[in-house]
């Protein structure tokens, strides 16, 4: 499988950002994709940054527009695309959700943010209910797909659960990055956390992981931060954690992987993690915690 990913700089003009992914989309395909994934909340700004109740005016309905426009575009091109959306459910409703458009341009599935982080400069509680999808792959016509979102990447029961039941690939959609009062090296470790746990989830299932961020800075509306520098650096790692492709995180990008499903049955022959898990003794995995 040929896999796109669209690594963007966004600004506040939707409109430019959506014909730029247009374009990023087409590219890839001219280049083989059959799948391309962007980043989390690829349409605008990370409106996180603040709490503003006048931002949910950004939401938007599944169906909706975005599925529409994006979707026609899918299947003019005949290709796989992972979308990140703000959805808005109900009135007072909503959520981060991903959409999967199949190659026909028709929904394959959705998934809602399941995990939601609430820290300085990444309000989302604020805007965003927790997902109640559970961790279901998405079935296209390129396989499952194991979509989740984000803050979902730190969680290594999410992408079990994902693998469990049959995700070929996991997917992240994601908008992370640095504030800039953090030193050199904080910097350097959370860059260096986010990557060795998202290959680690891919050792421990055999499964392929493909991760978009989002690059550029965006400024905090509210001024109480000093903005957000996201990092990039989006990948795609083997089923062994080994670095298929690695992004700059300095710049937009745009890259073609192709990545071998096939290779996820060797290696869970030769690491047969899921054979000698001892399910009998993971009761207190449901629990808060355990005293």
């Amino acid at each position: 499988m040929k896999a796109g990913l669209i690594q963007q700089a966004n600004t506040g003009d939707r409109a430019a950002n959506i014909e730029k992914l247009e374009k990023g989309i087409t590219e890839c395909v001219e280049k083989g994709a059959e799948l391309v994934v962007l980043q989390e909340l690829h349409n605008g700004l990370y409106f996180c940054q603040q709490e503003e109740t006048a931002l949910f005016d950004q939401a938007e309905t599944i169906p909706g527009p975005s599925t529409e426009t994006f979707g026609a575009l899918a299947g003019r091109l005949g290709v796989v695309l992972v979308l990140s959306l703000f959805e808005k459910r109900a009135p007072g409703l909503y959520h981060n959700t991903a959409v999967v458009l199949d190659k026909d341009g028709s929904i394959a599935g959705k998934y809602r943010k399941m995990h939601i982080p609430d820290d300085p400069a990444y309000y989302e509680k604020f805007y965003f209910t927790p997902g109640d999808t559970g961790f279901m792959p998405i079935a296209t016509s390129v396989g499952k797909l194991g979509v989740l979102v984000c803050w979902d990447q730190w969680y290594p029961e999410a992408a079990r659960l994902m693998a469990m039941r049959g995700a070929e690939v996991l997917i992240y959609p994601t908008a992370i990055g640095w504030e800039s009062t953090d030193t050199k090296e904080e910097k350097e470790r959370q860059l260096n956390a986010w990557i060795t746990v998202q290959r680690g989830h891919a050792v421990a299932n055999g499964l392929p992981v493909i991760s978009v961020n989002r690059t550029g800075y965006e400024a905090d509306p509210s001024g109480q931060t000093n903005g957000i520098q996201f990092w990039g650096n989006s990948f795609v790692a083997g089923p062994q954690g080994e670095l298929l492709t690695e992004f700059p995180n300095d710049r937009e990008e745009i890259r073609v992987v192709e990545i071998d499903k096939a290779r996820t049955e060797n290696v869970r022959r030769w690491w047969p993690f899921f054979r000698d898990r001892r399910i009998d003794a993971y009761g207190g995995l449901t629990e808060r915690f355990l005293d």
